[in-house]
């Protein structure tokens, strides 16, 4: 998995997952963006931790739901890297609230569609225009785009089969041009996600009917990523890969 002078955009790359993202890309040799919201602080322990291991990265704030935001984090790649760009990761995304159908208004249920689908589609409009034969792109669904989520998850989990069907259908409109996308599913990571919005004993629950008895870690999901930024996927394109310890099959 050599990503040497590759350059990388971590959408939503400064905690969690994406943090575990952008230090593995980095530790493959890819020169990488990484993208946050809301916490700097974050964002530049991310930073530090791929300088003090000699990669090269960026910090560029911006929220990926707003379409001049986005272009700027291109603006700001290139500006850094040059023109080229070979790969996306786009980690943007959350559950928000569990709301159930009654609890719902529209206003919610479109920002929930928007923060985990519409950021995906902004994102890869802005950065497949500079990338050529070879590129990668890697959205994040869930296992809750496949399952339906838990309670109170509808909107979730509708973003994210929303997600896995975009990633579908731009691996088909780009594979001629070499660009290959791809989807990422995890189950049960152990995040401030799950902290947040999972009570303790469902976690300790779906851990003990996992056949690998635990759950995982946002390491073992940057792997997977790494892999299919890199040349060794090159014949993967349109897969959502679940990671998810065996919990469900797709």
């Amino acid at each position: 998995m050599d990503l040497k002078n590759k350059v990388a955009i971590v959408a939503g790359g400064s905690r969690d997952i994406g943090a575990a993202v952008s230090l593995r890309l980095a530790g493959a040799g890819a020169k990488v963006v990484v993208n946050y919201c809301a916490s700097r602080e974050q964002g530049e322990a991310v930073l530090g931790r791929i300088e003090d291991a000699g990669g090269e990265a960026i910090l560029v704030a911006g929220d990926m739901t707003d379409a001049a935001q986005v272009d700027n984090l291109v603006r700001e790649t290139q500006a850094a890297f040059g023109e080229r760009i070979d790969f996306l990761a786009n980690v943007v995304g959350g559950l928000v609230a569990r709301k159930t159908l009654g609890e719902m208004d529209q206003d919610f249920f479109e920002s929930v569609l928007r923060l985990n689908a519409t950021s995906a589609f902004l994102l890869a409009k802005a950065v497949v225009p500079h990338m050529v034969r070879g590129g990668s792109i890697v959205h994040f669904a869930s296992q809750a785009g496949r399952d339906g989520g838990g309670p109170g998850a509808a909107a979730y989990a509708t973003s994210k089969g929303a997600v896995m069907t975009f990633t579908r259908a731009l691996a088909k409109e780009l594979g001629p041009a070499g660009i290959r996308v791809n989807c990422v599913c995890p189950g049960m990571i152990a995040t401030t996600f799950h902290d947040v919005f999972t009570k303790d004993e469902v976690r300790t629950k779906v851990a003990a009917a996992t056949p690998l008895r635990r759950e995982g870690q946002a390491e073992e999901v940057a792997d997977l990523v790494a892999y299919l930024a890199s040349d060794g996927s090159s014949f993967v394109t349109g897969a959502s890969i679940d990671v998810n310890g065996g919990t469900i099959f797709s």
